[in-house]
């Protein structure tokens, strides 16, 4: 089975209540932090729980675990997904606002945590369940206690120091998941330092999807990332962005294309800027 599924919004309907599924909310926003806990409270696909990129999805920040959405500790994340009812062969799937991002990190930390089948996101999610006029729910999520166990996988990441070695390597494709102003310097919203890390592409997520949000086909995604990679082994592939999020969205996209499960450096560009002795790059180069 594809390491990267999708589900379609009526297939999800008509699955709705099976004994094994489990529904995950994550929705987000960087600008308005409750906003995905008030969506959800205003209506959500029926039997969905609710995971908080930062309380659920993202550990602490604190001395010496930088940028703005560390990976959360294993025991806590397992912690929460028995709270939502999950076991190893749950059937689960993950839907935010549309673009797959906050999804995406959900997949990603499953995948991490060596859920590796079984785990699908709503393909164009709450935007396309709407669009193919499905009802939602104000009723609270069913609880019952899971028995997940999981170990996270260390060669799915890198850290900084390990990618500062490989910077320079001719063998390296690093690709940046933000939008391309962000990439050049040109402007920077969130983080305090503007620009990326040289040697990069800028390969921005929001280019897997189609103009309804939903995700490309396999064979265009595909074309994508190979001009991207060259001649490069995608075994070397690197992903970032700015904290650690979006990145999870190219990493899915290229497991959807059938290219082998890359790494993610989960620091990304807000934690890399804390070192004042990294290299930092502007524009195209």
């Amino acid at each position: 089975m594809p390491l990267a599924q999708l589900i379609a919004p009526q297939q999800l309907a008509e699955r709705l209540g099976a004994p094994k599924l489990v529904i995950l909310d994550c929705r987000f926003d960087l600008g308005d932090l409750d906003y995905g806990q008030r969506s959800y409270a205003e209506g959500h696909i029926a039997g969905a729980h609710f995971a908080d990129l930062e309380r659920d999805l993202s550990g602490p920040v604190k001395p010496g675990v930088t940028g703005r959405h560390p990976l959360p500790g294993p025991n806590t994340l397992i912690e929460r997904l028995r709270a939502w009812g999950i076991d190893n062969t749950s059937e689960i799937v993950l839907y935010d606002d549309g673009p797959g991002a906050f999804a995406a990190r959900a997949w990603w930390l499953l995948t991490w945590l060596g859920k590796r089948s079984g785990v699908a996101i709503l393909d164009g999610g709450l935007k396309a369940w709407h669009a193919a006029g499905l009802p939602l729910s104000l009723d609270p999520a069913e609880k019952r206690e899971g028995h997940f166990t999981g170990k996270p996988t260390p060669d799915m990441q890198v850290n900084a120091q390990q990618l500062l070695r490989l910077l320079g390597r001719p063998e390296l494709t690093l690709l940046d998941a933000r939008a391309l102003p962000r990439f050049r310097g040109e402007v920077e919203p969130i983080d305090p330092v503007a620009g990326h890390i040289p040697g990069a592409q800028c390969a921005a997520f929001t280019d897997n999807l189609d103009a309804e949000g939903r995700f490309l086909p396999a064979e265009q995604l595909k074309q994508r990332f190979a001009e991207k990679l060259g001649e490069r082994s995608p075994e070397q592939l690197v992903a970032y962005c700015g904290s650690g999020v979006t990145a999870c969205h190219n990493l899915f996209a290229l497991s959807l294309a059938g290219y082998p499960l890359a790494k993610l450096y989960a620091g990304s560009w807000s934690e890399w800027i804390t070192n004042p002795h990294h290299p930092l790059a502007s524009g195209d180069q």
